[in-house]
């Protein structure tokens, strides 16, 4: 009886924690982003109207979000990155920090995942232990001559940050097709293994 009032309570608590818990990150986000501009706005609308509105600050951090990228597409490119980068070069700490930040979230919004075709494993960094990669193109051809193999160019991430990691071109015949979409494998490189393709919400692959 006792051991079956446990199962229940923690099944409970597995089902209401991380609900509770998304719901208290998504306010503590809205406060901190609606903070940045909607203090400033609500303090002049409150003095003008009487009143201030709740979510303002979100809406016009959306809107510049949306704004940047129109401006980023249509008008400035990649020049406008360039100028960023260069920019915060001059700074110690924000010149390693910004390029990193930049390529995960690359990585995280991309639709193409740079390009990558497949995912799949190969046997490293030693036998019997095996790897996720993803192939990014058909092998070599200078390397296939002088080889006799055909290969695959695998790229296989480091954890958690999958914008860094190895190249290796692998024999075919030696790299193993996983039926897993590009998003769900990098989704599990970042969480170093912690969350399993069945976790994600089934998605389109590739």
């Amino acid at each position: 009886m006792i051991a079956q009032i446990r199962k229940y309570f923690v099944a409970g608590l597995l089902t209401i924690l991380p609900l509770a818990l998304s719901v208290y990150i998504l306010l503590v986000l809205f406060r901190i982003v609606d903070g940045i501009l909607g203090r400033y706005l609500n303090v002049y609308l409150k003095s003008l109207l009487g009143f201030y509105i709740p979510g303002l600050g979100l809406i016009l951090f959306l809107a510049i979000i949306f704004l940047s990228g129109i401006l980023s597409i249509h008008f400035f490119g990649a020049s406008l990155h360039l100028f960023l980068g260069r920019a915060l070069a001059r700074f110690p700490l924000l010149r390693y920090i910004y390029p990193s930040v930049k390529k995960i979230f690359e990585f995280v919004f991309s639709d193409n995942k740079l390009g990558f075709k497949k995912v799949v494993l190969v046997e490293y960094p030693s036998k019997g232990i095996w790897s996720m990669g993803f192939i990014a193109n058909d092998g070599y051809a200078e390397a296939e001559e002088k080889t006799g193999k055909i290969f695959f160019n695998i790229y296989v991430p480091s954890v958690p940050n999958p914008t860094t990691g190895f190249f290796f071109f692998v024999p075919k015949d030696e790299v193993i097709m996983l039926d897993i979409g590009i998003k769900e494998a990098m989704r599990l490189v970042m969480s170093g293994g912690l969350l399993n393709p069945s976790d994600f919400i089934k998605e389109t692959k590739g």
